[in-house]
């Protein structure tokens, strides 16, 4: 697989929350060699054909989805409000190229507006930001010309407009969405190269739709793989911008991010010790998280079933939730190479003691 091919075409992909497809289209024709399931809500499962079938379940989870909008309503003067879909700050949106999805599938390319200085007074100036102050424009004069020449109404999704870029020097990518197109690319990698492995688990990779907008997807994947243990590979918000390189946790070029704790949930001891364990072993670079703020897909993956053991593995992106985000390929080697070594790892005894059975 090429890696940056692969990458450039899931974070280029449209697909905001509750609109996926193009990310299904990308992900099942990178998924060589599995057996690949598509569910009604854009949830698609992937599976080594080796798979027996009455062997302990590893469901590798990423999700699909980006953070948007929906279009709510159109102007007489031809601007389109919209509602967010996801976690936006209100100050990261003006000023930025979009696409808008419409019904037949067309991508009407816009930018979100902004008022120049020369029609702001100081207090206009001074004035708090809020969604409702900002509209799409796709240069149209009238709500007739928007619904009638380019075939917009309300509820059609809106997606940052950014094209994929590599730099082969440094080995840093720049997109929109590596949260988490990202985690994606790395289910793609670990299950391909555990083709052929003989293994001791059954691996399910579980793409699961709508994360941005409450974890909806891995309640359905989780459901439906019933995972004894599961990784989650998130890409997660960079910080090594902002604090100090003790304080960091989330640093370009450091290695896979290990997550101990976020507002979703308290990781599994057993399975992070194990996890650490191995990459030290191994000599994989890693960096460990415990987070105020933020969750992930394990949220409703380890509360499904009995309880399942969730690991989660970041790739550290700079700028989550905005329209442009930086990754280092260095992070992505280390997160696949960790989540392949811990699964090939796994014996009927590993299983157990990190399920805490005897």
């Amino acid at each position: 697989m090429d890696r940056i091919k692969a990458i450039a075409e899931l974070s280029n992909a449209f697909g905001p929350s509750g609109f996926e497809e193009a990310v299904v289209e990308v992900i099942t024709k990178y998924s060589i060699g599995l057996d690949v399931e598509v569910d009604p809500m854009n949830n698609v499962y992937s599976r080594l054909k080796s798979n027996s079938g009455n062997r302990p379940v590893v469901m590798l989870d990423a999700h699909s989805d980006e953070v948007g909008f929906m279009v709510q309503a159109i102007t007489p003067k031809g601007l389109i409000s919209f509602l967010p879909l996801g976690g936006w700050v209100t100050t990261n949106v003006p000023a930025h190229p979009v696409v808008i999805r419409n019904s037949k599938g067309q991508l009407i390319k816009g930018i979100t507006t902004s008022r120049p200085p020369h029609f702001m007074n100081a207090a206009q100036r001074d004035k708090k930001l809020t969604l409702d102050d900002i509209y799409v424009d796709i240069g149209a004069t009238s709500r007739k010309e928007v619904i009638e020449v380019f075939g917009i109404e309300p509820g059609d999704p809106i997606a940052p407009d950014v094209s994929f870029a590599y730099n082969e020097q440094t080995g840093v990518m720049m997109g929109k969405c590596f949260d988490n197109r990202m985690g994606c690319l790395c289910i793609l990698e670990v299950m391909d190269r555990l083709k052929g492995e003989n293994l001791n688990v059954d691996v399910v990779g579980a793409f699961a739709a709508q994360e941005e907008v409450g974890t909806r997807g891995a309640e359905i994947t989780a459901r439906s793989a019933k995972p004894d243990l599961a990784i989650v590979f998130e890409g997660s918000p960079a910080d090594d911008i902002y604090y100090d390189e003790f304080t960091a946790q989330g640093c370009l070029k450091k290695g896979t991010q290990i997550r101990h704790l976020d507002r979703s949930m308290v990781s599994n001891p057993r399975f992070i010790g194990y996890a650490k364990e191995l990459a030290k072993a191994k000599g994989i670079a890693y960096q460990s998280a415990v987070r105020a703020q933020g969750g992930t897909n394990a949220g409703k993956i380890h509360l499904s079933n009995k309880g399942v053991p969730t690991l989660v593995l970041g790739i550290p992106a700079r700028y989550a939730h905005t329209h442009y985000c930086y990754s280092s390929v260095f992070d992505v080697d280390a997160t696949v190479d960790l989540a392949v070594e811990v699964i090939k790892s796994l014996t009927d005894a590993r299983v157990r003691e990190l399920l805490g059975q005897k």
